[in-house]
């Protein structure tokens, strides 16, 4: 068997191991056994039962002749004998089950853990058929699976290719036991060649239906190809029981189960490990951690939970979907469809293992081979990214605990008067009445739908927050989402017995809360009548939909959970609290869709879903809705944000990787709380985090309502002239950064990106999580440590110039220092590149009438290309009902021209005014436009950028624009 040459001599030599072991317990017809010496050979442990009975025997015997007084004492010896000779003879069983054997000498790293509960001593480790061996390292396990272990063998393997799949099938029968209770006896495996660069692999139990998720779209195969045209071949091995996946240019094995960890399917413990072929791993969220993530025993619980984001922790969202970067710089990604709660191993091997709680086995492999590719293949498989409301992509503003509508106005309008880019205004829970969904206190916050049209009245936006927890003590006919709901049949239940009573716990409400069941049939349509009666008088824009995990103050209801297997299930991930039911519902609460435990990290999802249904039929345009739980899929719905982070400069560094990771995860909008949310910022702190807020995809500034204020200006001028000038720049960016969100939306590719993505082959991009890539034009670098003015910046092999004086900086392929003024954040063009600009407004509304410019940065060869994506801005589905424009660029040394793609409206601007031209060689003297002979223009000597003005071309019409 063949891994691929990536693998180290000591997986290497594992394998060897691995093949020699089956030929060393191979029994011949005349009972011989080959053996090596290092291998603790199976005879050895007969002939010791044999002798171990015999002894008993003849122990018994003598007893037997001591006077009655030694009888008591007879009895006692001899059930010891007797236990002990039953546990060898277990300790056989077992090892002849799993076909287990324990070298003496397996390298830490080539150890997967047999007993991850924690607590392991010899005998409970042996029993499982497994092997022990003392350690005083951190984290290598003292009990592991012995290479050749299985549970499970193959049968009935087919090969499957017709007209209709490609793709393998094969039924694995039980011939072993785990220790976990209630094993599926017999699985089926089936592999389906979906695409030429997607393969599926889906493990089943053969008899019984299990659940599995239901709420993404399912691909159908495309035309089945020929097997040589598939990007990967599969294989299974019937000898050591697995399968492996390789790339078919290189052979490099992406995956394979093959003599490594142990593969378990019981009721409610699913595991599969597999060798990784690099130690580049990144994704698996939601974690706070570094972009690449540490392969030094690391282990991440995938469970939704409301907590404060720190490493270690379980947070808001769950994403079983890995991207690896290969040694030789090419790509793959591996996503395993599986809702249930869930813990990840990273060992040094390198190697992965999952853990999942429930469901089934089902993996979808991705061969890029670029990383973008990668996530290119992700999201048609979850859906691609929702196209955001152009006014969505201006700067947010909101606290927690305004405490009056009064001193939400004020703040609003302090803003403004600062002369900040802003657009959308929000408000948290304090505009609620007692906390109460749906409603808003008419005294602290009287007059706020008068307040929501005012904003209105100025181009600019309004949201709200909205939790799923509804009030359930009020009389009847006080609250009707309550009554409603309750006529609906909407609530999450006690139980899955459909006759149980609604689940009972706390969260913001005055006595206690119950949650609508988003799975129900109903649910929808109940979730939208409370919407559409709330916007009726409060004409929102938005939805913020907060604590939907779900939070809850109890774990469990007042009394805790009922002693179910759900709510104390054989296995518990390394999940905060240390049970499932911590601060959330009980896991045997039930759901139309099935049981709470089953549907737990689907809660905020569903509701994303649910919540863009009612956007979509109150307002007729496109929904706005951030959500802080999360799982695949979730871009195609909404945003997300980051949640509740402390304001302090170890946070502000983390959020870029919490940027990067949710690109991964298909949610290109998405941001962290500007300044961060817990905890009291400093003016210092806010100024940068203000300038690195300014280049999150979704840009708000959010606090914790006993901090201190955080708004620009009451921290003074200083990030007030900071603010100002970063929002600019992003106002300016906007056209830009809405084409990337096109092409998110259409195409599924990254809005920020790590560097990695444009330079695969560059080792050095790997781990840099301290700058990025607005798409493949745009670098940020921002200043991440106070009191500093000059930073540190990598800049990968391209031609790279300073945004702001528009000089070329670098040819690349090494670290520079950059000036950091604390007014000012590092931004940098990359040549080759054609960046759509308008000059900045307050309002996106404002900014988006400017006519465009453009921003040519040319490369090495003197070329560079780019394109504009328009729309109305608000319109649903503008791109499937082709109501757009697009538009491309190209320039050379000596031309640029544009090329219509699509013109089917008339966009609020049209025309391209300016354009700038850095990297060229040569002084310009001679402009034409069209043909025509055009005088307006400068070029520079020193900074080779030639500038174009007046152009007034209208973008409708191909335009041709030649200098020399």
């Amino acid at each position: 068997m063949k891994l691929g040459f990536w693998k180290s001599e000591k997986v290497k030599n594992h394998e060897s191991l691995v093949e020699n072991e089956v030929l060393d317990f191979h029994v011949e017809s005349t009972s011989k056994v080959v053996h090596k010496a290092r291998i603790f050979p199976v005879w050895i442990s007969w002939i010791l039962s044999l002798v171990l009975g015999i002894f008993v025997i003849l122990l018994w015997i003598l007893l037997d002749l001591h006077v009655d007084a030694l009888w008591s004492q007879r009895q006692e010896t001899v059930a010891i004998l007797v236990d002990q000779l039953e546990e060898l003879e277990f300790l056989i069983s077992a090892t002849e089950k799993t076909g287990s054997s324990c070298p003496y000498d397996v390298e830490d790293e080539l150890k997967f853990d047999c007993f991850p509960q924690g607590n392991a001593d010899e005998n409970l480790c042996l029993k499982r058929g497994c092997c022990w061996s003392f350690t005083e390292k951190q984290s290598v396990p003292f009990c592991y699976y012995p290479s050749n272990y299985a549970l499970y063998s193959f049968i009935n393997v087919t090969q499957l290719n017709n007209s209709k799949v490609n793709g393998v099938v094969g039924y694995l029968k039980q011939t072993g036991y785990s220790g976990y209770p209630e094993e599926i006896p017999l699985l089926k495996l089936m592999a389906t060649f979906e695409t030429n660069n997607r393969l599926r692999v889906k493990i089943v139990d053969a008899m019984n239906k299990r659940y599995e998720v239901n709420v993404l779209d399912s691909l159908e195969a495309e035309d089945v190809l020929p097997v040589h045209d598939y990007d990967y071949t599969f294989s299974v091995n019937t000898d050591i029981t697995g399968f492996s996946i390789a790339r078919k240019s290189n052979q490099e094995v992406i995956f394979s189960t093959v003599g490594v960890g142990g593969f378990i399917y019981a009721n409610q413990f699913l595991q599969i490990s597999s060798f990784l072929p690099s130690g580049n791993i990144y994704g698996l969220g939601e974690h706070q951690d570094s972009l690449r993530h540490s392969t030094n025993w690391q282990r991440f619980a995938l469970f939704n939970h409301d907590t404060v984001p720190d490493k270690g922790r379980n947070l808001y969202g769950s994403h079983p979907f890995y991207l690896v970067m290969e040694n030789d710089g090419l790509s793959h990604g591996v996503f395993l469809k599986n809702s249930d709660p869930m813990e990840v191993i990273l060992q040094p091997t390198p190697a992965i293992t999952f853990r999942a709680l429930g469901g089934i086995i089902d993996f979808y492999f991705f061969l890029g081979p670029t990383p973008q590719e990668v996530i290119e293949q992700y999201t048609e498989v979850i859906g691609r990214p929702a196209m955001p409301p152009y006014w969505g992509l201006g700067f947010h503003l909101c606290r927690y605990n305004y405490g009056s509508l009064n001193r939400t106005r004020e703040i609003w309008e302090r803003t403004r008067a600062a002369g900040i880019p802003f657009d959308v205004q929000w408000n948290d829970l304090d505009y609620m009445d007692t906390a109460k969904d749906f409603t808003y206190d008419r005294n602290t916050f009287a007059g706020l739908p008068e307040f929501v049209r005012e904003v209105h009245s100025v181009g600019m936006h309004y949201i709200p927050l909205i939790d799923p927890g509804i009030s359930n003590t009020e009389s009847k006919l006080e609250y009707p989402p309550y009554d409603e709901g309750i006529a609906m049949n909407v609530f999450v239940k006690n139980s899955v017995d459909p006759d149980a009573l609604p689940f009972v716990g706390k969260v913001w409400n005055t006595v206690s809360t119950v949650w609508p069941d988003f799975t129900h049939p109903n649910a929808t349509e109940y979730w939208t009548n409370q919407l559409k009666t709330f916007h009726n008088e409060v004409p929102f824009d938005g939805a913020w939909i907060d604590m939907n995990e779900p939070s809850n103050f109890y774990s469990g209801t007042i009394d805790g959970c009922p002693a179910t297997k759900w709510d104390n299930p054989p296995y518990t991930p390394a999940v905060v609290g240390d049970k499932l039911c911590f601060l959330t519902l009980c896991m045997s609460a039930g759901q139309y869709g099935g049981i709470h435990y089953d549907l737990h990290n689907l809660y905020g999802f569903t509701e994303t879903i649910a919540t863009n249904f009612a956007l979509k039929q109150i307002r007729g345009k496109r929904p706005f809705i951030i959500s802080r739980s999360t799982f695949p899929g979730q871009g195609h719905y909404g945003g997300h944000w980051s949640g509740d982070v402390v304001s302090d400069w170890t946070n502000l560094r983390r959020s870029i990787t919490s940027i990067l990771n949710y690109n991964m995860f298909g949610i290109p909008l998405v941001g962290a709380d500007i300044c961060g949310f817990n905890g009291n910022t400093t003016a210092a702190l806010c100024q940068r985090w203000m300038e690195l807020g300014a280049f999150y995809p979704f840009s708000r500034n959010h606090n914790t309502d006993d901090g201190i204020d955080q708004d620009p200006v009451a921290l003074g001028p200083a990030v007030v002239e900071a603010s100002r000038k970063a929002l600019m720049v992003r106002y300016m960016l906007l056209p830009y950064l809405y084409t990337l969100f096109w092409h998110a939306h259409a195409h599924g590719r990254t809005v920020a990106r790590p560097l990695f993505f444009e330079f695969p082959s560059d080792r050095q991009t790997y781990t840099i999580d301290t700058q990025f890539l607005w798409g493949a034009g745009l670098m940020v670098a921002p200043v991440l440590s106070a009191s500093t003015e000059i930073i540190e910046v990598y800049l990968p092999r391209s031609l790279w110039y300073d945004f702001y004086n528009l000089q070329l900086i670098s040819a690349g392929g090494k670290w520079t220092s950059l000036p950091a003024p604390l007014d000012t954040i590092p931004i940098l063009l990359r040549g080759g590149y054609i960046l759509p600009t308008q000059a900045p407004e307050v309002t996106t509304a404002l900014t988006r009438v400017k006519p465009f410019d453009l921003l040519v940065a040319l490369n090495e060869t003197k070329q560079a290309a780019g394109d504009l994506y328009c729309d109305d801005g608000d319109t649903n589905d503008a791109y499937l009902l082709s109501q757009f424009n697009f538009i491309q660029f190209e320039a050379s040394s000596n031309m640029i021209k544009s090329s219509v793609v699509n013109w089917n409206i008339e966009s609020s601007s049209s025309t391209v005014r300016d354009v700038t031209v850095l990297g060229l060689s040569d002084p310009v003297s001679v402009v034409t436009v069209n043909g025509i002979p055009h005088s307006s223009f400068t070029f520079n000597t020193i900074k080779k950028v030639l500038f174009l003005k007046d152009l007034k071309l209208h973008l409708k019409n191909p335009f041709v624009i030649s200098y020399q």
